[in-house]
């Protein structure tokens, strides 16, 4: 599951503000997105550097009052710079308005004309690497694939490798760059061992389009799950805010066992996140579920299950257990070492808006082999 970061302010959100021209003359309106505010976003600045300085001209079409100047370039510049870049960029001279140096605070008027200097690009540290990835979807704008289980989705330091990053490096002709120069193409994520739809940026553009779409949970995501016990009911919305744990590294916690806990814990609530689910299959001990989370919040749908009881199967980190075909089946003669021995947890399908055609996209990702074969003894075991 991707981010696990509220969306930012609406104003931060707008790419390009509707309010600027590019270069010496305006431009034609971008395909319209998926809400009447953006309807006049415009294109992205020309470069108008030469060598290896890279320049760009934006005129401000009419005044902005209360936008601040280093909220506005982050909008438009999100997936090539940190707002805090653009902070320092302004703080030394290579952002100016009207040939001037200026501050952060800057709100622009009418006929404004801001003038950025970019700082070289960050070296590409992702080493291409031979990594087989199951491509479901491709074309010149995106790709998706069906990810295995196992496997990270990016490298956390230089030296590491091994990851989806290395395998779309060495596959894909281009990614895009976004801030992070770990993660070419890489618009969401999902745990190492889940499973299922991963889409992936090709060019700048098509990432900050759906990026803001992830953003503003416009997208729908549909997980499949086998998770221990029967749930009580065939259909419920889970509404529990998940906060990070105090103490275990990489563990989050839900808003009801902080509470009981009291004191540090207490402190440390976090955020809202709402999943809906529904029961596909009831097995002995077992049952099969559709998960739609509503928010993106880190191990949300492992974290919920667990917490209405019903952890999903192979997630030891939140109360599930690793299962055995005897488990499965209750024959003595079967064998008892576990076989299912990762989570359960495959992101089944995806759909966004195609981030230039503006057309609706579906994905979808078969069940892997190990859950599939899980399901399968399931129905028969009864």
């Amino acid at each position: 599951m991707h981010s696990d970061q509220e969306p930012q302010s609406n104003q931060d959100l707008d790419p390009a503000g509707g309010d600027a021209t590019v270069g010496d003359e305006r431009t034609d309106q971008a395909p319209r997105i998926r809400e009447e505010r953006y309807d006049d976003i415009v294109k992205r600045p020309v470069e108008m550097g030469d060598g290896d300085l890279r320049k760009a001209r934006i005129v401000i079409r009419r005044k902005l009052p209360g936008r601040r100047l280093d909220k506005y370039l982050h909008g438009r510049y999100r997936t090539t710079m940190s707002r805090t870049m653009i902070q320092r960029l302004i703080k030394q001279g290579d952002i100016t308005v009207n040939g001037k140096p200026t501050k952060n605070s800057y709100e622009m008027d009418a006929g404004d004309v801001v003038d950025l200097v970019f700082p070289p690009p960050e070296p590409y540290e992702v080493t291409p690497e031979d990594i087989p990835l199951n491509i479901i979807y491709e074309d010149d704008f995106v790709l998706a694939i069906n990810k295995s289980p196992g496997i990270i989705i990016h490298p956390a330091r230089r030296t590491q490798g091994g990851t989806i990053a290395n395998g779309l490096a060495f596959y894909a002709n281009s990614l895009s760059r976004g801030e992070d120069p770990f993660r070419p193409g890489i618009v969401h994520r999902l745990d190492k061992n889940t499973t299922g739809v991963l889409i992936v940026a090709k060019t700048d553009e098509a990432h900050w389009r759906l990026a803001l779409q992830f953003e503003q949970r416009t997208t729908e995501k549909t997980y499949m799950a086998v998770v221990h016990g029967s749930p009580e009911f065939d259909e419920d919305v889970i509404e529990i805010a998940i906060g990070q744990h105090p103490t275990v590294h990489d563990r989050y916690i839900a808003t009801g066992f902080a509470e009981r806990m009291g004191g540090r814990f207490k402190r440390l609530l976090g955020k809202p996140a709402v999943t809906r689910y529904k029961v596909v299959e009831r097995y002995g001990g077992f049952a099969l579920m559709r998960l739609f989370p509503k928010t993106g919040r880190t191990h949300q749908l492992r974290i919920h299950m667990s917490h209405i009881g019903h952890p999903v199967v192979g997630d030891p980190f939140y109360g599930g257990r690793h299962v055995s075909i005897r488990d499965v089946t209750g024959r003595p003669g079967d064998p008892e070492e576990p076989r299912f021995n990762r989570q359960m947890l495959h992101a089944y399908r995806l759909v966004v808006t195609h981030p230039i055609r503006q057309t609706r996209l579906e994905l979808e990702a078969p069940m892997p082999d190990d859950m599939a074969e899980l399901v399968e003894l399931l129905r028969k075991s009864g």
